[in-house]
């Protein structure tokens, strides 16, 4: 089993997850993915992309919506499952939990999206566009990920 990792994930965030990979005897190699960030060349139709946390994917669906979205389209257009794997860890386990997630923005800026109104914009994009959202602790992140993509460890 091989997994291709994005060209353009850096390369001092993801360090951890590679290590895990080699702990674990999956192959990997780095390359420009169509969509996402992690992908077994057993399955290319089941991509994971890849959010450090609940604050970089807010900013995704506000500052940075169209190419979020326009990546959301090329993924469903291709046939492709695209899973969005948050590495936000306590107190957000699952997708629910981000319906009571704290914005740390709205301390400053009372109009920063809130936790309700995030989640709401999440199902209606998984519900358009067939997106599902996993939630991880950043130390778990390399496990998940062969966990979803249904890579089988060597060994």
């Amino acid at each position: 089993m091989i997994i291709q990792v994005d060209s353009r994930e850096k390369s001092r965030a993801i360090k951890n997850i590679l290590k895990y990979f080699d702990q674990v005897g999956i192959k990997h190699y780095s390359s420009k993915l169509y969509v996402g960030d992690y992908m077994s060349l057993d399955n290319p139709k089941l991509i994971i992309d890849r959010k450090q946390n609940l604050t970089e994917l807010c900013q995704n669906i506000c500052q940075d919506h169209e190419r979020f979205r326009s990546e959301l389209i090329r993924a469903q257009e291709n046939g492709i499952q695209l899973v969005i794997l948050v590495e936000h860890g306590d107190p957000i386990f699952d997708f629910e939990d981000v319906r009571f997630w704290q914005n740390p923005r709205r301390k400053k800026s009372p109009k920063a999206m809130s936790g309700d109104v995030m989640y709401k914009i999440l199902k209606t994009m998984q519900r358009k566009y067939g997106v599902r959202y996993e939630f991880c602790d950043k130390a778990d992140t390399g496990r998940r990920i062969v966990e979803i993509l249904g890579v089988m460890p060597v060994g």
